[in-house]
Parts: C-alpha cells; sequence; structure tokens
C-alpha cells in the first residue's frame, strides 16, 4: 500500500442500512492513516461513467452521515459493467486517478464482480496501453487491484460474516411491524401472513419469529413437510382454544414445501380462511425492511468493519487474493473473498437439489439451536411428559434493575421447562418475593406476549442478599422443595447466586444448582461479551442522541450527554461511537482537567471555522469529581457567545421500552441453554452455581464461585472488558490527527 496511497469505496447492489457508516469509517479510517480516499458515486456505473462520479473525500464529507438510510453515495446495478468494454472503461477512470485499491460494500453479485475485474486487471491496463490511453509507465505502476468486500445485505445470507450490514436494522423494521399488527390482530381477533424477505435464506423470517411470538413460520431452508397444511391449521385452531386472540404466521419469499413448490402468503391466507374460518389479512413488507435509519448495532458493526477494510489494505500485499472483511464470533476477520461466495451459492444449490438438512446445517449452529427452539415455542400446549421421567421444580426470578428482555427470558424458560415435563414456579418481585413467600407454579399461557413486552411482569428488586436471609431463603426452597433456580438478572442476582454457595455449607437446603442468566443495560457482569439489555438501551441512547442533534445543528450548541452504565462505559463508548460523538468520557479512564482543556479549545476551533454541532457521551460514573453539571458550566464559560451548551441526561428510559430484535433472541437463546444446563444439573445432584454467557460468539459457562476474581475489586465491573479495544476505533471516527475539526 506504501507504494500508492490512494483508495477508493464505493457501494453497489441492494442498499442496506449501514451501508453509509461503513463508508463514513472506510473515509476516515483511510485519511487518518495517510491515504487519499475517494468515493465512486452509483456503484460500477459511476466507475465507468467516471468525471464528477469519482471524488476525493475529506473527512467532513462524511460529516452528517452515520444515521441516515441507504447509501449516500448511490447504488444501481450496472449492465455496461458486466461487459468487458464496461470495466475496460472502470480500469482507465481508476488508473487514471492512480487508484489500485477498493472496498466494495454490496452483496455476492457485486462481491462477484469486483474478483472478476480483479482478474482482467493487468490485461485491461495492457489494452488500454495498446490503444494509448494508457502509458507503459502508468501501467507498471498498478499491477495489481487490490480488493476488500463488506457485505452489505439485509437477508444475512453470506458465509464469511455471522451478520451482514443491514441485517439487524431490518429485523427491527419487521418486529417493529409485527409488534403493531399484533395489538390489532388482538383487538380483532385475527390471524395474519406476514411476508418478509429471503428468496433463498430464512433468516429474518427465522429470527423475526423467534423475536415475535409467531405461531408458524415457513423458510426454504426447512420446507414445509407432507400435510404440513393440517398441522399448520391444528396447531393454530388449538390456540384460538387456549383464548389466544391472535396468531401470526411468518412466511419468507422464499418458502417451499419438500417437493420445492414456492408457497405464497396468499396461499396460507385461503388455508387459514377456509379451513379454520379464520379472519385473515396479509402484509408484505417488501422495501419497508430495506429503509430508515440503521439500527446501532448496525451503525457499529459497519463502523469497525469499514475501519478494518482499511487495516487490511494498508497491510495487505497488492497480490494477495480479495478478502472479505466480516464479523465472525464477535470478531473482526479476514477471509477469503471468493471462497465465501462459494460457499453462499452452495446452500442455494443444496436446497435447489433438496438436500435440506445440510442446507440448515450449513446455515450454523445457531440458525438451526434457534429453529428447533421455535419450534417448540409455537405450540399451542405442552407436549406429555416422557414415561418415568423425574419431574422436577425448577424456580424463575429475577434481581437488580430492570432490563428489556427479562420478559422474554422468562417466557422461554416457563415453556421451555414445562414442555420438558417439569413444574416451574415463579418468584415474584426479586429477592425480598423470596423471603416474603411470593411464589406460585406458572402455566403455559401465563406468559402468552411476554415475548413483547418491556419491563419484568415477575418484578425485580435491586436489593442484596445478607447473612440474615440464609435460613430464610434455605426455608422457602425446603417448602417449595426446589430443585434448581434460575436468576434473570444483574449484579444483584449473581451476588445472591455466589452468597447461596457460600452459605450451603451452615444451610444444606441451598446446595441445589444456580444458573444466572445476564440481564442489565449496564453489560457490567463477568463471564459474557453482551449482557440482555444493553441492546435496547443503546438503542435508546442512538434515537434520543438522533433527536437531539438535530436541535443542537439549527443553533450552533453543543450537547453533553450523560448515559447510564454505573462503573461500566459500554453504553458511552458504543453510545458514542454509533452517534457520531468527538469526545466519549468513560470510568475506565477518568476526566483529567487537561483533557477538559484540550476538548475545550477544540470546541472553540471549531465553531470558529464554521462548526454547528458539538456532542459529547459522559457515562454517568465517568470521575466524581468532574460531572456532567461542572463540564456544562466549563464549556459555557469557554464558549462564550460562540456556541451554546446543554445538558442532556437520558435517565431511566435507558431501561425501558420494548427489547430489540437482537436482545428478544439472545434472551431466548441464553434461557434455552441455561435452562437445560439447569435441568441437567439437578437431575444428577450437581450444585455448583454458574453464569452463562456469550464469549466470542460461543455460549459458555463461569462458575459463580469465582465470581470475586472475576470482578474488579474497586468497581462494578468485569476485569476483562473486551469492548475497551474498540476505543481506537471510536477515536479515530470522532477525532482527526490534523487540525481539520471542521464537520
Amino acid at each position: 500500500m506504501s507504494r500508492n496511497p490512494r483508495i477508493a469505496v464505493f457501494t453497489s447492489g441492494g442498499d442496506s442500512q449501514g451501508m453509509n457508516a461503513a463508508v463514513r469509517a472506510v473515509v476516515r479510517a483511510g485519511v487518518n492513516a495517510g491515504l487519499e480516499v475517494f468515493a465512486i458515486y452509483e456503484g460500477y456505473e459511476g466507475m465507468i461513467r467516471g468525471g464528477d462520479y469519482i471524488k476525493p473525500m475529506q473527512r467532513s464529507d462524511v460529516g452528517g452521515i452515520l444515521h441516515l438510510g441507504g447509501t449516500v453515495i448511490g447504488s444501481a446495478r450496472s449492465a455496461a459493467f458486466r461487459t468487458r468494454e464496461g470495466r475496460l472503461e472502470a480500469a482507465f477512470n481508476l488508473v487514471s486517478r492512480g487508484i489500485d485499491a477498493l472496498v466494495v460494500i454490496g452483496g455476492d453479485g457485486s462481491l462477484t464482480g469486483a474478483n472478476l475485474f480483479r482478474q482482467e486487471w493487468q490485461g485491461l491496463l495492457v489494452e488500454l496501453q495498446t490503444q494509448g490511453r494508457l502509458t507503459e509507465d502508468i501501467v507498471a505502476r498498478h499491477p495489481h487491484l487490490s480488493i476488500v468486500g463488506l457485505v452489505g445485505s439485509i437477508d444475512n445470507d453470506m458465509f464469511g460474516t455471522d451478520m451482514t450490514i443491514g441485517a439487524d436494522t431490518a429485523l427491527h423494521r419487521i418486529v417493529e411491524a409485527v409488534d403493531a399488527i399484533a395489538s390489532t390482530a388482538a383487538s380483532h381477533q385475527r390471524s395474519f401472513v406476514v411476508e418478509v424477505m429471503g428468496r433463498h435464506c430464512g433468516y429474518l423470517a427465522l429470527m423475526a419469529g423467534l423475536a415475535t411470538g409467531a405461531n408458524w413460520i415457513l423458510i426454504p431452508e426447512s420446507p414445509a413437510e407432507a400435510g404440513w397444511e393440517d398441522e399448520m391449521c391444528e396447531t393454530i385452531g388449538a390456540g384460538r382454544d387456549t383464548g389466544r386472540r391472535h396468531n401470526i404466521v411468518m412466511v419468507a419469499e422464499g418458502a417451499i414445501d419438500c417437493e420445492g413448490k414456492p408457497i405464497s402468503s396468499e396461499y396460507v391466507q385461503r388455508l387459514l380462511s377456509e379451513r379454520l374460518g379464520e379472519d385473515t389479512r396479509v402484509t408484505i413488507l417488501g422495501h419497508v425492511q430495506r429503509g430508515g435509519s440503521p439500527s446501532a448495532f448496525d451503525r457499529n458493526m459497519s463502523t469497525l468493519l469499514g475501519y478494518a477494510a482499511v487495516q487490511d489494505l494498508i497491510s495487505a500485499p497488492p497480490e494477495q487474493e480479495p478478502q472479505l472483511v466480516g464479523l465472525r464470533q464477535n470478531n473482526v476477520v479476514s477471509s477469503p473473498l471468493m471462497e465465501n461466495v462459494q460457499r453462499t451459492h452452495g446452500v442455494a444449490e443444496l436446497i435447489k437439489a433438496g438436500r435440506y438438512q445440510e442446507a440448515m446445517a450449513a446455515r450454523g449452529r445457531g440458525f438451526v439451536e434457534s429453529f428447533e427452539i421455535l419450534q417448540t415455542l409455537l405450540q399451542a400446549h405442552p407436549r406429555e411428559p416422557q414415561p418415568g421421567q423425574r419431574k422436577l421444580r425448577l424456580a424463575v426470578m429475577h434481581a437488580g434493575g430492570p432490563a428489556p428482555g427479562m420478559n422474554t427470558a422468562v417466557r422461554a424458560a416457563i415453556r421451555l421447562g414445562i414442555d420438558s415435563g417439569h413444574t416451574m414456579l415463579g418468584i415474584q418481585n426479586g429477592l425480598p418475593g423470596l423471603l416474603h413467600n411470593d411464589i406460585q407454579e406458572m402455566g403455559w399461557m401465563d406468559v402468552h406476549g411476554w415475548v413483547a413486552k418491556g419491563g419484568a411482569e415477575l418484578g425485580t428488586s435491586r436489593r442484596r442478599s445478607t447473612p440474615q436471609d440464609a435460613p430464610i431463603i434455605a426455608q422457602r426452597v425446603s417448602e417449595h422443595q426446589i430443585d434448581g433456580l434460575l436468576i434473570i438478572g444483574g449484579w444483584a442476582g449473581y451476588q445472591l447466586a455466589y452468597d447461596m454457595y457460600r452459605w450451603q455449607f451452615d444451610s444444606p437446603a441451598l446446595a441445589l444448582p444456580v444458573v444466572c442468566v445476564p440481564a442489565t443495560i449496564n453489560n457490567d457482569l463477568p463471564g459474557t461479551d453482551l449482557t440482555i439489555g444493553a441492546d435496547t438501551a443503546l438503542n435508546s441512547i442512538v434515537m434520543d442522541v438522533d433527536k437531539i442533534k438535530e436541535s443542537a445543528v439549527a443553533s450552533r450548541r453543543c450537547y453533553v450527554v450523560e448515559v447510564m452504565g454505573h462503573d461500566c462505559g459500554y453504553l458511552a463508548l458504543m453510545g458514542g461511537m454509533a452517534t457520531g460523538a468527538e469526545r466519549i468520557y468513560l470510568p475506565e479512564d477518568g476526566i483529567t482537567l487537561e483533557a477538559l482543556r484540550t476538548d475545550v479549545n477544540r470546541l472553540i476551533d471549531g465553531f470558529e471555522h464554521g462548526k454547528r454541532l458539538g456532542l459529547m457521551i459522559r457515562s454517568e460514573n465517568a470521575d466524581r469529581a468532574y460531572t456532567t453539571d461542572f463540564i456544562v458550566t466549563l464549556f459555557e464559560k469557554e464558549g462564550g457567545n460562540l456556541f451554546d451548551v446543554r445538558r442532556c441526561i437520558l435517565g431511566h428510559t435507558q431501561q425501558g421500552g420494548k427489547a430489540s430484535p437482537f436482545d428478544r433472541i439472545q434472551a431466548t437463546r441464553l434461557t434455552a441453554r441455561a435452562l437445560e444446563f439447569l435441568i441437567e444439573h439437578a437431575s444428577t445432584g450437581q450444585v455448583s452455581p454458574v453464569a452463562i454467557g456469550r464469549v466470542d460468539g460461543e455460549i459458555r459457562f463461569a462458575s459463580i464461585a469465582k465470581f470475586p476474581d472475576l470482578i474488579d475489586p474497586n468497581a462494578h465491573r468485569p476485569k476483562v472488558q473486551r469492548w475497551l479495544s474498540m476505543r481506537v476505533v471510536a477515536d479515530t471516527m470522532a477525532r482527526s490527527t490534523t487540525s481539520e475539526l471542521t464537520e
């Protein structure tokens, strides 16, 4: 890369939310590294047309695009690029500007086209030299075309990355729509057939079904077996008999039966209407799934991938085969582009050949696991227990502050537990409810509708356990013959599990298996990279700050926004990166007077040169002395008449609202695995308490007996916080290493 520090970025194919964040990241990471960065407008078509379609970019050129849907540099499906003549013109337009490295953001077709372009590159340049359009010297200086691809596709259908740019936001659109549909459907006791995108991949239908409590799904990877119509109608009819007021059938646009025959949403509607007499409506969501502002996840993932793409171009040899940069097991990784394209096409071929089990397996363990869980949750009744099976009594409770997704987790625990043949008990209002014997048996329909509810229907409490509680808790466990305990919550829940472990030597009744499921918006628990509720809180922060920014731009204003997090700066860092904050104050770093002086000078310099907006994000416990009010007062005094300063404390709005699709899915999958673990250990008499979590993309269990060794002794946060490595990316996006401060 040192031989020619010029790169270009473009978007191609269907647009997806998050593309703008990726473009912004490529431009800013490139400029920060000393590269000349160009944007190619209108995809391959702009590459062929040249001229003003290929523009040099500076940091300020990509300001204000982070929150926008679609792609501000445009996208087009180019028929001309499919011809050698078109690619010849594209090569000329790039080389004449000294560009021989590309970041391609698009689907498999766009990425395949880029690989063909690279393979033909030397031949194209020689042909241009023969035509007299390029000199021998210019051709010699550009022997290779370097390519890094990012996958922009709402279908999440590409190998090489666990999530594609836009898929999470598309899930948001679907879940928001289905939540809205469910309320009107319940009012009139209707059934709705909802068709979502996914010609060859059922990811959106499957995950939306899991996140919304759909009553039936149809996806291409698992075609409906012979007689599926009878089974679907029987299940939905049985649900009506239990008092369910609405039904949702989720259909992927590529849904087929076992003979490969397409299943249309209209056909499903006719089945429900004619066989059950259901008042059934069809909703085809269509391109609404592609639209709107990107989610916090898509903004941050796209930023990380765009940054990594530039680093890959800088470090890789020019002759390296094209790479795809993606997110795998929660890590940003590079892998051979065409190998991933071929594997992606391979799944479609498996489906076409009727090798459905192989197609399901190719989607990965998470896909298969989610499908299996959904098959249980969508039943109208639990299955009959196995003959001779031991019936356990398992209790579920919350502890700590409320977190969106708690209700989703309880719903999964109750239904999966009952379906496994066990008695499920609900402990109301956390630890106080346990102490006061507020415990009751839960039934299948007791958790109906909980999948989408915010808050915590069981109730929760931040009250910490004390030694005086030990005999009372032991008495409750004995009275209700509790064989295992599932605690869905935060720090107080982990502390309770640890205390019960310590107390069991004096109170033998407490020697029972306990599994903690991490649920707190602060993301401050050990043994997991992300807690249930944190994603929803991030999206709440992003939506509020987007509105604040629109207000600030109109009046030359700086906002200091305080977010939750207690002693953990996760929400501040990730919220700041997702909203384009220029300064993020974390409790892990603290705040110094020198840093504040630098920030004031940057603000003054920026507003003097035309800056219209300042945005600072401060975690609530970033520093005891330099509070949010102190920072606001300091900036206001030093800014004088140059700019206004406003404080905004987002407060408990971050704990409210319906859980995001990510949190609903994570709550369901983590709880399912936790319950499986609890049942196994309760059945075999193993009593060590554990916490479940997701680390490096894998679900793991950590011993609660080691809780003190896993946490910072001076703060409510783990000793290891992997997300802190993202600070360098956030800083690169927020600040320039030069004096360019006038976004």
